[in-house]
Protein backbone atom coordinates (compact mmCIF):
# COMPACT_ATOMS: atom_id res chain seq x y z
CA UNK A 1 0.00 0.00 0.00
CA UNK A 2 1.30 3.53 -1.29
CA UNK A 3 2.52 6.26 1.68
CA UNK A 4 -0.46 8.87 1.01
CA UNK A 5 1.15 12.17 -0.80
CA UNK A 6 -0.17 13.92 2.15
CA UNK A 7 1.40 11.88 5.17
CA UNK A 8 4.73 12.20 3.17
CA UNK A 9 4.29 15.86 2.95
CA UNK A 10 3.40 16.51 6.27
CA UNK A 11 7.02 14.21 7.37
CA UNK A 12 9.01 16.04 5.27
CA UNK A 13 7.13 19.53 6.37
CA UNK A 14 7.44 18.52 10.15
CA UNK A 15 11.33 17.36 9.97
CA UNK A 16 12.14 20.55 7.91
CA UNK A 17 10.19 22.75 10.54
CA UNK A 18 12.39 21.22 13.02
CA UNK A 19 15.60 21.05 11.12
CA UNK A 20 15.24 24.72 11.00
CA UNK A 21 14.30 25.28 14.53
CA UNK A 22 17.41 23.36 15.99
CA UNK A 23 19.40 25.83 13.33
CA UNK A 24 17.45 29.14 14.55
CA UNK A 25 18.18 28.12 18.36
CA UNK A 26 21.71 27.09 17.91
CA UNK A 27 22.42 30.69 16.04
CA UNK A 28 20.68 32.51 18.20
CA UNK A 29 21.99 31.12 21.51
CA UNK A 30 25.63 30.98 20.24
CA UNK A 31 25.00 34.82 19.17
CA UNK A 32 22.59 35.95 22.14
CA UNK A 33 25.50 34.41 25.28
CA UNK A 34 28.67 36.01 23.02
CA UNK A 35 31.72 35.61 24.74
CA UNK A 36 29.86 33.94 27.39
CA UNK A 37 30.26 30.49 26.07
CA UNK A 38 33.77 31.00 24.71
CA UNK A 39 35.24 32.29 28.48
CA UNK A 40 33.22 29.20 29.91
CA UNK A 41 35.10 26.63 27.42
CA UNK A 42 38.50 28.26 28.18
CA UNK A 43 38.31 29.00 32.31
CA UNK A 44 35.99 26.10 33.01
CA UNK A 45 37.77 23.13 31.39
CA UNK A 46 40.85 23.31 33.58
CA UNK A 47 40.18 18.94 34.50
CA UNK A 48 38.51 16.50 32.22
CA UNK A 49 35.55 16.16 35.07
CA UNK A 50 35.01 19.68 34.75
CA UNK A 51 35.45 19.64 30.82
CA UNK A 52 32.25 17.35 30.97
CA UNK A 53 30.67 19.56 32.53
CA UNK A 54 31.20 22.45 30.36
CA UNK A 55 30.45 20.20 27.53
CA UNK A 56 27.00 18.94 29.12
CA UNK A 57 26.10 22.32 29.96
CA UNK A 58 26.84 24.36 26.54
CA UNK A 59 25.28 21.45 24.56
CA UNK A 60 22.14 21.84 26.30
CA UNK A 61 21.92 25.17 26.12
CA UNK A 62 22.84 25.92 22.36
CA UNK A 63 21.23 22.39 21.48
CA UNK A 64 23.99 21.62 19.03
CA UNK A 65 26.89 19.18 19.82
CA UNK A 66 28.97 19.44 16.68
CA UNK A 67 29.36 23.61 17.48
CA UNK A 68 30.61 23.04 20.97
CA UNK A 69 32.67 19.97 19.44
CA UNK A 70 34.10 22.37 16.78
CA UNK A 71 34.50 24.94 19.43
CA UNK A 72 36.68 22.84 21.43
CA UNK A 73 38.79 21.70 18.28
CA UNK A 74 39.30 25.48 18.11
CA UNK A 75 40.94 26.10 21.19
CA UNK A 76 42.94 23.21 20.84
CA UNK A 77 44.78 24.25 17.96
CA UNK A 78 44.86 28.13 19.77
CA UNK A 79 46.75 26.08 22.70
CA UNK A 80 44.20 27.17 24.82
CA UNK A 81 42.59 23.61 25.92
CA UNK A 82 45.09 20.44 25.83
CA UNK A 83 43.29 17.20 24.24
CA UNK A 84 42.97 15.73 27.72
CA UNK A 85 40.32 18.74 28.38
CA UNK A 86 38.93 18.26 25.27
CA UNK A 87 38.22 14.93 25.43
CA UNK A 88 36.06 15.98 28.75
CA UNK A 89 33.89 18.51 26.87
CA UNK A 90 33.05 15.59 24.11
CA UNK A 91 31.99 13.52 26.48
CA UNK A 92 29.94 15.73 28.21
CA UNK A 93 28.62 16.87 24.93
CA UNK A 94 26.91 13.59 24.37
CA UNK A 95 25.12 13.70 27.07
CA UNK A 96 23.68 17.39 26.73
CA UNK A 97 22.19 16.76 23.69
CA UNK A 98 20.06 14.06 25.57
CA UNK A 99 18.10 17.10 26.07
CA UNK A 100 16.37 17.07 22.87
CA UNK A 101 14.78 14.28 23.97
CA UNK A 102 13.36 14.82 27.30
CA UNK A 103 11.96 17.83 25.89
CA UNK A 104 10.11 16.25 22.96
CA UNK A 105 9.22 13.29 25.68
CA UNK A 106 7.77 15.86 28.58
CA UNK A 107 6.93 18.83 26.83
CA UNK A 108 5.89 17.47 23.10
CA UNK A 109 3.13 15.68 24.19
CA UNK A 110 1.69 16.57 27.37
CA UNK A 111 0.88 20.14 26.46
CA UNK A 112 -1.15 22.27 23.68
CA UNK A 113 1.56 23.03 21.74
CA UNK A 114 0.05 25.55 19.98
CA UNK A 115 -1.12 27.02 23.02
CA UNK A 116 2.34 28.29 23.76
CA UNK A 117 4.55 27.76 21.03
CA UNK A 118 2.58 30.42 18.74
CA UNK A 119 3.47 33.13 21.77
CA UNK A 120 6.88 32.19 22.10
CA UNK A 121 7.48 32.52 17.85
CA UNK A 122 5.39 36.04 18.13
CA UNK A 123 7.43 37.24 20.94
CA UNK A 124 10.70 36.38 19.85
CA UNK A 125 9.87 38.38 16.31
CA UNK A 126 8.90 41.53 18.14
CA UNK A 127 12.29 41.23 19.83
CA UNK A 128 14.13 40.56 16.55
CA UNK A 129 12.05 44.07 15.09
CA UNK A 130 12.37 46.47 17.87
CA UNK A 131 15.66 45.67 19.04
CA UNK A 132 17.64 44.22 15.92
CA UNK A 133 20.67 45.61 16.83
CA UNK A 134 20.91 44.06 20.52
CA UNK A 135 21.04 40.24 21.67
CA UNK A 136 18.05 40.67 22.45
CA UNK A 137 17.18 40.19 18.88
CA UNK A 138 19.51 36.77 18.81
CA UNK A 139 17.42 35.69 22.09
CA UNK A 140 14.22 36.11 19.47
CA UNK A 141 15.59 34.14 17.37
CA UNK A 142 16.11 31.15 19.64
CA UNK A 143 12.84 31.81 21.02
CA UNK A 144 11.42 31.84 17.42
CA UNK A 145 13.26 28.57 16.97
CA UNK A 146 11.71 26.56 20.57
CA UNK A 147 8.36 27.45 19.11
CA UNK A 148 9.01 25.78 15.51
CA UNK A 149 10.44 23.23 17.58
CA UNK A 150 7.26 21.96 18.91
CA UNK A 151 5.19 22.94 16.20
CA UNK A 152 7.71 20.52 14.07
CA UNK A 153 7.04 17.89 16.66
CA UNK A 154 3.29 18.24 16.83
CA UNK A 155 3.25 17.78 13.04
CA UNK A 156 5.29 14.76 13.06
CA UNK A 157 3.14 13.32 15.48
CA UNK A 158 0.04 14.05 13.74
CA UNK A 159 1.26 12.41 10.29
CA UNK A 160 2.42 9.53 12.43
CA UNK A 161 -0.68 9.03 13.98
CA UNK A 162 -2.32 8.90 10.29
CA UNK A 163 -0.25 6.13 9.03
CA UNK A 164 -1.08 4.42 11.93
CA UNK A 165 -4.82 4.90 10.74
CA UNK A 166 -4.00 3.53 7.33
CA UNK A 167 -1.60 0.70 7.84
CA UNK A 168 -1.44 -2.57 9.76
CA UNK A 169 2.14 -1.67 11.25
CA UNK A 170 2.70 -4.87 12.90
CA UNK A 171 3.13 -6.79 9.58
CA UNK A 172 6.08 -4.42 8.67
CA UNK A 173 8.02 -4.90 12.03
CA UNK A 174 11.17 -6.56 12.10
CA UNK A 175 11.88 -8.54 15.19
CA UNK A 176 14.76 -9.86 17.55
CA UNK A 177 18.35 -9.33 16.88
CA UNK A 178 17.41 -8.69 12.91
CA UNK A 179 15.07 -5.65 13.77
CA UNK A 180 17.47 -4.51 16.12
CA UNK A 181 20.49 -4.22 13.47
CA UNK A 182 17.46 -2.71 11.24
CA UNK A 183 16.75 -0.26 12.82
CA UNK A 184 19.49 0.55 14.52
CA UNK A 185 21.12 1.28 11.02
CA UNK A 186 17.63 3.39 9.75
CA UNK A 187 19.07 5.65 13.07
CA UNK A 188 22.40 6.08 11.72
CA UNK A 189 21.73 6.58 7.83
CA UNK A 190 18.53 9.21 9.59
CA UNK A 191 21.12 11.01 11.38
CA UNK A 192 23.74 11.28 8.46
CA UNK A 193 21.49 12.83 6.15
CA UNK A 194 19.99 14.90 8.18
CA UNK A 195 22.99 16.06 9.58
CA UNK A 196 21.09 16.36 13.07
CA UNK A 197 20.86 13.64 15.73
CA UNK A 198 18.08 16.01 17.93
CA UNK A 199 16.26 15.50 14.74
CA UNK A 200 16.54 11.26 14.47
CA UNK A 201 15.77 11.61 18.51
CA UNK A 202 12.61 13.41 17.97
CA UNK A 203 11.78 11.40 14.73
CA UNK A 204 12.17 8.61 17.09
CA UNK A 205 10.12 9.67 20.15
CA UNK A 206 7.18 10.83 18.04
CA UNK A 207 7.28 7.56 16.10
CA UNK A 208 6.99 5.29 19.00
CA UNK A 209 4.68 7.43 21.28
CA UNK A 210 2.72 7.32 17.84
CA UNK A 211 2.60 3.50 17.87
CA UNK A 212 4.85 3.49 14.78
CA UNK A 213 7.54 1.74 16.27
CA UNK A 214 7.90 -0.68 19.04
CA UNK A 215 10.43 0.40 22.57
CA UNK A 216 13.15 -1.67 21.44
CA UNK A 217 13.08 -0.49 18.07
CA UNK A 218 12.66 3.05 18.99
CA UNK A 219 15.83 2.33 21.60
CA UNK A 220 17.75 0.86 18.32
CA UNK A 221 17.47 3.91 16.23
CA UNK A 222 18.60 6.38 19.42
CA UNK A 223 21.58 4.39 19.02
CA UNK A 224 22.05 4.77 15.89
CA UNK A 225 21.45 8.54 15.75
CA UNK A 226 24.39 8.55 18.49
CA UNK A 227 26.41 6.62 16.08
CA UNK A 228 25.59 8.62 13.13
CA UNK A 229 26.19 11.99 14.47
CA UNK A 230 29.61 11.63 14.31
CA UNK A 231 29.58 11.87 10.46
CA UNK A 232 29.53 15.75 10.73
CA UNK A 233 32.81 15.52 13.13
CA UNK A 234 34.42 12.93 10.25
CA UNK A 235 32.89 14.78 7.26
CA UNK A 236 34.63 18.52 9.36
CA UNK A 237 37.90 16.73 9.55
CA UNK A 238 38.52 16.12 6.07
CA UNK A 239 41.50 18.31 4.95
CA UNK A 240 41.41 19.50 8.66
CA UNK A 241 44.53 20.00 11.10
CA UNK A 242 45.82 17.05 13.01
CA UNK A 243 44.01 17.91 16.56
CA UNK A 244 40.55 18.04 14.57
CA UNK A 245 41.43 14.48 12.80
CA UNK A 246 41.79 13.72 16.52
CA UNK A 247 39.38 15.04 17.97
CA UNK A 248 36.80 13.59 15.76
CA UNK A 249 38.72 10.26 15.81
CA UNK A 250 37.79 10.44 19.50
CA UNK A 251 34.15 11.47 19.27
CA UNK A 252 33.87 7.98 16.51
CA UNK A 253 35.70 5.73 19.25
CA UNK A 254 33.42 7.16 21.92
CA UNK A 255 30.03 7.02 20.69
CA UNK A 256 30.67 3.67 18.96
CA UNK A 257 31.95 2.51 22.51
CA UNK A 258 28.90 3.97 24.00
CA UNK A 259 26.27 2.62 21.35
CA UNK A 260 27.97 -1.21 22.16
CA UNK A 261 27.38 -0.64 25.44
CA UNK A 262 23.92 0.50 25.06
CA UNK A 263 23.38 -2.68 22.73
CA UNK A 264 24.70 -4.69 25.43
CA UNK A 265 21.81 -3.50 28.37
CA UNK A 266 19.16 -3.22 25.24
CA UNK A 267 17.16 -5.99 26.90
CA UNK A 268 17.74 -5.63 30.46
CA UNK A 269 17.48 -1.50 30.33
CA UNK A 270 13.66 -1.12 29.88
CA UNK A 271 12.61 -3.81 32.18
CA UNK A 272 14.78 -1.75 35.18
CA UNK A 273 13.01 1.17 34.26
CA UNK A 274 9.37 -0.24 34.48
CA UNK A 275 10.48 -2.16 37.49
CA UNK A 276 11.46 1.23 39.20
CA UNK A 277 8.39 2.39 38.08
CA UNK A 278 6.24 -0.13 39.85
CA UNK A 279 7.74 0.43 43.19
CA UNK A 280 7.38 4.04 42.96
CA UNK A 281 4.31 3.42 41.98
CA UNK A 282 4.28 5.65 38.21
CA UNK A 283 3.61 4.57 35.11
CA UNK A 284 6.26 5.32 32.27
CA UNK A 285 5.45 6.15 29.12
CA UNK A 286 7.39 4.67 25.95
CA UNK A 287 8.81 9.08 25.32
CA UNK A 288 10.19 9.38 28.84
CA UNK A 289 11.35 5.56 28.50
CA UNK A 290 13.65 6.07 25.70
CA UNK A 291 14.44 9.56 26.73
CA UNK A 292 15.53 7.96 30.01
CA UNK A 293 17.57 5.19 28.27
CA UNK A 294 19.31 7.51 26.29
CA UNK A 295 20.83 9.63 28.96
CA UNK A 296 21.41 6.41 31.00
CA UNK A 297 23.30 4.92 28.38
CA UNK A 298 25.25 7.82 27.67
CA UNK A 299 26.20 8.93 31.33
CA UNK A 300 27.24 4.64 31.43
CA UNK A 301 29.85 5.19 28.45
CA UNK A 302 31.71 8.24 29.99
CA UNK A 303 31.70 6.51 33.53
CA UNK A 304 33.36 3.78 31.77
CA UNK A 305 35.45 5.82 29.50
CA UNK A 306 36.55 8.23 31.92
CA UNK A 307 39.09 6.20 33.89
CA UNK A 308 40.75 5.09 30.51
CA UNK A 309 41.42 8.53 29.53
CA UNK A 310 45.20 9.60 30.06
CA UNK A 311 45.19 6.18 27.68
CA UNK A 312 43.26 7.43 24.78
CA UNK A 313 44.98 10.85 24.78
CA UNK A 314 48.20 9.06 24.71
CA UNK A 315 46.92 7.07 21.64
CA UNK A 316 45.36 9.73 19.35
CA UNK A 317 49.01 12.19 20.23
CA UNK A 318 50.38 9.27 18.18
CA UNK A 319 47.86 9.58 15.04
CA UNK A 320 47.52 12.22 12.38
CA UNK A 321 51.01 13.86 13.46
CA UNK A 322 51.52 16.70 11.47
CA UNK A 323 55.13 17.83 10.02
CA UNK A 324 55.44 20.09 12.67
CA UNK A 325 54.57 18.31 15.58
CA UNK A 326 56.96 16.04 14.31
CA UNK A 327 59.96 18.19 14.09
CA UNK A 328 59.17 19.91 16.74
CA UNK A 329 60.08 16.66 18.87
CA UNK A 330 63.39 17.18 20.46
CA UNK A 331 66.20 15.24 19.31
CA UNK A 332 68.42 14.48 22.14
CA UNK A 333 66.62 15.21 25.17
CA UNK A 334 64.66 12.48 27.42
CA UNK A 335 63.81 11.52 30.86
CA UNK A 336 67.27 8.98 30.82
CA UNK A 337 69.44 11.70 30.24
CA UNK A 338 68.04 13.86 32.72
CA UNK A 339 69.80 11.28 35.21
CA UNK A 340 73.64 12.74 34.55
CA UNK A 341 73.35 16.33 34.21
CA UNK A 342 76.62 16.57 32.74
CA UNK A 343 75.58 15.07 29.91
CA UNK A 344 72.19 17.00 29.61
CA UNK A 345 73.92 19.79 29.25
CA UNK A 346 75.76 17.94 25.93
CA UNK A 347 72.16 17.04 24.71
CA UNK A 348 71.05 20.76 25.28
CA UNK A 349 74.08 21.82 23.42
CA UNK A 350 73.29 19.89 20.40
CA UNK A 351 69.61 20.44 20.48
CA UNK A 352 70.36 24.16 20.95
CA UNK A 353 72.58 23.48 17.64
CA UNK A 354 69.21 21.74 15.91
CA UNK A 355 66.90 24.80 17.03
CA UNK A 356 69.48 27.19 15.68
CA UNK A 357 69.43 25.47 11.88
CA UNK A 358 65.75 26.16 12.31
CA UNK A 359 66.21 29.99 12.63
CA UNK A 360 69.24 29.86 10.13
CA UNK A 361 66.54 28.44 7.68
CA UNK A 362 63.48 30.45 8.47
CA UNK A 363 65.71 33.60 8.48
CA UNK A 364 67.13 32.33 4.72
CA UNK A 365 63.76 31.46 3.31
CA UNK A 366 61.74 34.14 4.77
CA UNK A 367 64.04 37.66 4.37
CA UNK A 368 66.38 36.42 1.59
CA UNK A 369 63.78 35.01 -0.84
CA UNK A 370 62.57 37.61 -3.93
CA UNK A 371 58.95 37.00 -3.08
CA UNK A 372 58.55 37.39 0.68
CA UNK A 373 55.67 36.07 1.63
CA UNK A 374 54.79 35.94 5.61
CA UNK A 375 52.82 32.93 5.61
CA UNK A 376 55.32 30.81 4.46
CA UNK A 377 57.08 30.22 7.19
CA UNK A 378 54.69 30.05 10.03
CA UNK A 379 54.99 26.33 10.34
CA UNK A 380 58.36 26.66 11.02
CA UNK A 381 57.81 29.57 13.33
CA UNK A 382 56.06 27.26 15.55
CA UNK A 383 58.29 24.63 15.58
CA UNK A 384 61.09 26.85 16.60
CA UNK A 385 58.42 28.61 19.42
CA UNK A 386 57.56 24.08 20.32
CA UNK A 387 61.32 23.33 20.36
CA UNK A 388 62.34 26.21 22.54
CA UNK A 389 59.37 25.64 25.26
CA UNK A 390 61.10 22.22 25.26
CA UNK A 391 64.55 23.28 26.15
CA UNK A 392 63.22 25.79 28.95
CA UNK A 393 60.99 22.83 30.54
CA UNK A 394 63.77 20.51 30.12
CA UNK A 395 66.41 22.37 32.08
CA UNK A 396 63.54 23.48 35.08
CA UNK A 397 62.94 19.56 35.06
CA UNK A 398 67.25 19.29 36.07
CA UNK A 399 66.53 22.22 38.47
CA UNK A 400 65.39 19.62 41.11
CA UNK A 401 68.48 17.32 41.20
CA UNK A 402 71.98 18.03 42.81
CA UNK A 403 74.57 19.35 40.67
CA UNK A 404 77.82 21.89 40.45
CA UNK A 405 78.41 25.44 40.07
CA UNK A 406 80.05 24.90 36.78
CA UNK A 407 76.85 22.83 35.39
CA UNK A 408 74.60 25.41 37.02
CA UNK A 409 76.00 28.49 35.23
CA UNK A 410 76.02 26.14 32.26
CA UNK A 411 72.66 25.38 32.39
CA UNK A 412 71.93 29.62 32.64
CA UNK A 413 73.98 29.84 29.77
CA UNK A 414 71.76 27.23 27.66
CA UNK A 415 68.30 29.52 28.85
CA UNK A 416 70.47 32.57 27.71
CA UNK A 417 71.11 31.50 24.00
CA UNK A 418 67.43 29.82 23.95
CA UNK A 419 66.27 33.11 24.50
CA UNK A 420 68.31 34.78 22.16
CA UNK A 421 66.82 32.03 19.39
CA UNK A 422 63.59 32.76 20.18
CA UNK A 423 64.37 36.41 19.66
CA UNK A 424 65.87 36.03 16.23
CA UNK A 425 62.86 33.61 14.88
CA UNK A 426 60.33 36.61 16.24
CA UNK A 427 62.53 38.87 14.70
CA UNK A 428 62.37 36.93 11.52
CA UNK A 429 58.65 37.12 11.32
CA UNK A 430 58.75 40.97 12.01
CA UNK A 431 61.18 41.61 9.27
CA UNK A 432 59.14 39.27 6.87
CA UNK A 433 55.83 40.95 7.93
CA UNK A 434 58.20 44.61 7.50
CA UNK A 435 58.87 43.57 3.31
CA UNK A 436 56.19 42.39 2.75
CA UNK A 437 53.84 45.38 3.95
CA UNK A 438 56.09 48.18 2.39
CA UNK A 439 54.25 50.41 0.37
CA UNK A 440 56.81 53.75 0.80
CA UNK A 441 58.85 54.00 -3.28
CA UNK A 442 61.78 54.12 -1.83
CA UNK A 443 63.95 56.97 -3.46
CA UNK A 444 67.59 55.42 -4.73
CA UNK A 445 69.89 56.19 -1.81
CA UNK A 446 67.88 54.40 0.66
CA UNK A 447 67.00 51.41 -1.76
CA UNK A 448 70.41 50.31 -1.97
CA UNK A 449 71.14 51.51 1.48
CA UNK A 450 68.34 48.92 2.85
CA UNK A 451 70.07 46.35 0.35
CA UNK A 452 73.65 46.21 1.93
CA UNK A 453 71.78 46.06 5.03
CA UNK A 454 69.53 43.25 4.32
CA UNK A 455 72.66 41.59 2.47
CA UNK A 456 74.72 41.89 5.49
CA UNK A 457 71.93 40.14 7.79
CA UNK A 458 71.50 37.40 5.62
CA UNK A 459 75.32 36.79 5.78
CA UNK A 460 75.58 36.92 9.82
CA UNK A 461 72.21 34.46 9.31
CA UNK A 462 74.50 32.15 7.70
CA UNK A 463 77.60 31.93 10.51
CA UNK A 464 77.75 28.81 12.54
CA UNK A 465 78.62 28.59 15.88
CA UNK A 466 82.66 28.21 15.31
CA UNK A 467 82.29 31.11 12.68
CA UNK A 468 81.46 33.95 15.77
CA UNK A 469 84.30 37.00 15.76
CA UNK A 470 83.97 39.33 18.86
CA UNK A 471 84.02 42.00 15.83
CA UNK A 472 81.65 41.32 13.65
CA UNK A 473 78.87 43.28 16.48
CA UNK A 474 80.84 46.57 16.34
CA UNK A 475 80.67 46.38 12.83
CA UNK A 476 76.96 45.52 12.69
CA UNK A 477 76.21 48.51 14.92
CA UNK A 478 78.78 50.38 13.09
CA UNK A 479 76.94 50.02 9.47
CA UNK A 480 73.34 50.41 11.05
CA UNK A 481 74.34 53.72 12.52
CA UNK A 482 75.76 54.97 9.83
CA UNK A 483 72.65 53.68 7.09
CA UNK A 484 70.04 55.90 9.55
CA UNK A 485 72.25 58.62 9.64
CA UNK A 486 72.04 58.58 5.84
CA UNK A 487 67.89 58.09 6.40
CA UNK A 488 67.53 61.20 8.64
CA UNK A 489 69.88 63.62 6.14
CA UNK A 490 67.62 62.26 3.10
CA UNK A 491 64.56 63.21 5.62
CA UNK A 492 65.97 66.77 5.71
CA UNK A 493 65.71 66.90 2.19
CA UNK A 494 62.95 69.10 0.82
CA UNK A 495 60.86 66.23 -1.70
CA UNK A 496 61.48 63.24 0.78
CA UNK A 497 58.66 61.52 2.35
CA UNK A 498 58.52 61.25 5.98
CA UNK A 499 56.70 57.67 5.64
CA UNK A 500 59.09 56.36 4.04
CA UNK A 501 61.77 57.48 6.20
CA UNK A 502 60.33 55.70 8.76
CA UNK A 503 59.66 52.73 7.57
CA UNK A 504 63.29 52.36 6.11
CA UNK A 505 64.61 53.50 10.15
CA UNK A 506 61.87 50.54 11.49
CA UNK A 507 63.08 48.10 9.01
CA UNK A 508 67.12 48.55 9.88
CA UNK A 509 66.28 48.52 13.55
CA UNK A 510 64.18 44.78 13.10
CA UNK A 511 67.34 43.41 11.01
CA UNK A 512 69.88 44.73 13.33
CA UNK A 513 68.28 43.04 16.71
CA UNK A 514 67.98 40.04 14.65
CA UNK A 515 71.54 39.97 13.96
CA UNK A 516 72.79 41.33 17.59
CA UNK A 517 70.85 38.27 18.82
CA UNK A 518 71.97 35.48 16.17
CA UNK A 519 75.57 36.64 16.81
CA UNK A 520 75.01 36.96 20.65
CA UNK A 521 73.27 33.09 20.53
CA UNK A 522 76.48 31.37 18.52
CA UNK A 523 79.22 33.62 21.01
CA UNK A 524 77.47 31.32 23.81
CA UNK A 525 76.66 28.72 22.00
CA UNK A 526 80.68 28.54 21.12
CA UNK A 527 81.50 29.05 24.36
CA UNK A 528 79.58 26.18 25.76
CA UNK A 529 80.44 23.64 22.97
CA UNK A 530 84.14 24.60 23.92
CA UNK A 531 83.96 23.88 27.37
CA UNK A 532 81.28 20.72 26.92
CA UNK A 533 83.75 19.07 24.13
CA UNK A 534 80.79 18.94 22.33
CA UNK A 535 81.34 17.64 18.56
CA UNK A 536 79.77 19.79 16.11
CA UNK A 537 76.68 18.90 14.29
CA UNK A 538 74.82 19.39 11.17
CA UNK A 539 71.08 18.59 11.50
CA UNK A 540 69.35 20.32 8.32
CA UNK A 541 70.51 20.94 5.58
CA UNK A 542 70.88 24.70 4.65
CA UNK A 543 68.31 26.40 2.22
CA UNK A 544 69.37 28.10 -1.01
CA UNK A 545 70.57 31.34 -0.48
CA UNK A 546 69.25 33.47 -3.08
CA UNK A 547 71.88 35.50 -4.71
CA UNK A 548 72.92 39.12 -4.21
CA UNK A 549 71.28 40.51 -7.39
CA UNK A 550 67.75 38.65 -6.63
CA UNK A 551 67.75 40.25 -2.93
CA UNK A 552 68.42 43.33 -4.95
CA UNK A 553 65.75 42.88 -6.99
CA UNK A 554 63.12 42.77 -4.72
CA UNK A 555 63.74 46.03 -2.96
CA UNK A 556 65.23 48.04 -6.24
CA UNK A 557 61.33 47.16 -7.39
CA UNK A 558 59.86 48.54 -4.65
CA UNK A 559 60.68 51.86 -6.09
CA UNK A 560 59.84 51.49 -9.63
Amino acid sequence: MELPFSALGALLGGLGLFLLAVGMMTEGLRLAAGNSLRKLLAEWTQTPFRGVMSGFFMTAIVQSSSAVNVASIGFVNAGLISMRQALGVIYGSNIGTTITGWLVALVGFKLNIQAFALPLIGVGMMLRLFRPQERLASAGMALVGFGLFFLGVDILKEAFEGLVERFDIASYSAQGLKGIVLYLGIGIVMTMLTQSSSASIALTITAAVSGIIELNAAAAMVIGANVGTTSTAVIASIGATANAKRVALAQVMFNLGTGLVALFILPIMFGVINFVGGLLGLSVDIGLAIALFHTIFNILGVLLVFPLNDRLVAFLENRFVAREETLSLPKYLDKTIAATPVLAVNALVMELESVAAHVRNLGLKSIGGVHVQPQSGHSDLLIIRNLSLTVSKFVRSLERKAFSAETSTQLATVLRIDQYLLGCANNIEQASLQLHAQTASFSPPIADTLVDFRKASLTVLELLAEDYDDSLLADLQTKHDVSKALFLREGLEENSNFEEILQAIDLLAILLKLSQQWLKALRFLKQLKLETGTPDKADIEPVEVQSDSEVEHITHNQHQ
